[in-house]
């Protein structure tokens, strides 16, 4: 059977790691369904890297726009599937695809479970992100900020959020709240050229002779840190307004105090100790307040239980016995009850490794992912598959309200038309209805 005539592989998320890896198994001549979430692909990279960063982009939907143009790829966007949606995994095999990579991401958010989270002026990062991205419905949503804010976090995710709201709010005290050391800080520093000349210098070299004797204690050169973090200053954005960014370090959030709003977080200070090798905090059951106004959490995502597979607390339940390992990694999942591996279900990207790289990390996965699926098909040696008529048929009795690639030039001539009218270097439209809408599909 010609390969092109039907598809063989199903898979879920339209970011990088599933674009990419339709892209590797189209090149093979498999046909690939690409089923998403959201209306538009890109995933992250359409809806998580900094609203200014035009460049990067535009070349990645370029990217994407070239591999969904492959004959050998169809795109079924506006579709959630899941154990309570109109499509359960499950049924994609009952349907007759022979493999599915799973690569819709980590769409879960850590929670730290402490008393107060849930008051007004705590926000979980993913949400804040996908609201300045525009990505519906958290577009839509309103937002309140203070003049004083705590972050919890040390990634690229705190300096971005940083970033957001020294440029578009009136925010005048950031405090960057981290559990360890100036030695485990994550931000790369690109992402600390835009914020770092809000630094409080005075302050972080107060707060880096603090901790010089904790770091000392477990081998680390607070010289080295000091400096690492201080790199993105030669080629730091000049401030444009008055604010203030600073670090806490060694501190540990305990709870959030407020009688409806957030009104302070109280921290308890840590010290450090080595545990295996590993740098670890240990709190020293001294504790101390910040006043803020907000408190958000940059602290990294979880998968969510919603397909029905198995989860190892905030991750999918990873195969430690491959059959198909790639370069040492397994893509795919295990069934803890049997101890048998998911027949024909691999995973990649985010969702195999939450809050893990960036796109080119993604696209890594993605590719290796494709390699497994394909050594799984060839083994199989069954190349049978569905052919498109038949899905979209079974789409259509679903009640899926579905977007295709054909609807996506229109979809985005008209945002282009919208930007240029209200003379903006970018415009999403802010609710799904909408975007249907223009699309005209109902």
């Amino acid at each position: 059977m010609d390969k092109q005539a039907t598809m063989q592989i199903a898979i879920i998320g339209a970011g990088p790691a599933g674009l990419f890896a339709a892209e590797a198994l189209a090149s093979k001549g498999y046909g690939v369904a690409l089923f998403n979430r959201d209306i538009k692909p890109g995933g992250l990279a359409e809806y998580g890297i900094f609203p200014d960063k035009h460049k990067l982009k535009d070349g990645l939907r370029t990217q994407f726009k070239n591999i969904l143009g492959s004959e050998r790829i169809e795109y079924y966007g506006n579709i959630r599937l899941g154990v309570k949606e109109c499509i359960h995994l499950s049924t994609l095999f009952t349907w007759g695809f022979q493999a599915v990579l799973v690569t819709c991401g980590a769409q879960g958010i850590k929670s730290l479970q402490l008393p107060g989270e849930t008051l007004e002026g705590v926000i979980h990062a993913k949400d804040l992100v996908y609201h300045y991205n525009r990505l519906p419905p958290f577009a839509s949503k309103p937002y309140h900020f203070g003049k004083k804010i705590a972050i919890v976090g040390a990634g690229n995710v705190m300096a971005d959020i940083a970033h957001y709201l020294l440029n578009y709010t009136q925010t005048e005290e950031i405090s960057v709240v981290i559990r360890r050391g100036p030695g485990e800080v994550k931000f790369d520093k690109k992402e600390m050229e835009p914020i770092i000349s809000y630094l409080d210098i005075e302050a972080f070299e107060s707060e880096m002779l603090r901790v010089s004797t904790e770091m000392a204690k477990v081998g680390q050169d607070p010289a080295g840190a000091r400096g690492n973090i201080l790199a993105a200053l030669p080629k730091a954005h000049p401030a444009t307004r008055k604010a203030t960014l600073s670090f806490q370090f060694l501190a540990s959030p305990k709870q959030v105090i407020g009688e409806k709003r957030v009104e302070a977080l109280e921290i308890e200070h840590n010290e450090l100790a080595l545990k295996d090798g590993e740098v670890t905090a240990k709190g020293t059951g001294k504790f101390s307040r910040i006043q803020v106004d907000n408190v958000i959490f940059a602290i990294g995502d979880r998968v969510q239980e919603e397909l029905g597979l198995p989860v190892n607390r905030n991750e999918l339940f990873i195969s430690n016995i491959p059959a198909f390992a790639i370069e040492g990694e397994s893509y795919e999942l295990q069934d803890p009850s049997t101890g048998q591996n998911l027949p024909g279900v691999f995973v990649a990207g985010w969702s195999r490794k939450p809050s893990s790289g960036l796109v080119g990390t993604a696209r890594k996965d993605g590719v290796n992912a494709a390699k497994a699926v394909d050594l799984f098909l060839v083994n199989n040696s069954v190349h049978q598959g569905v052919a498109r008529i038949d899905l979209e048929n079974r789409l259509k009795k679903t009640g899926c309200v579905v977007v295709k690639k054909e609807h996506l030039p229109i979809l985005e001539n008209e945002e282009r038309l919208q930007a240029e009218k209200k003379h903006l270097e970018e415009f999403k439209f802010d609710t799904n209805e909408k975007m249907l809408a223009v699309i005209g599909v109902k």
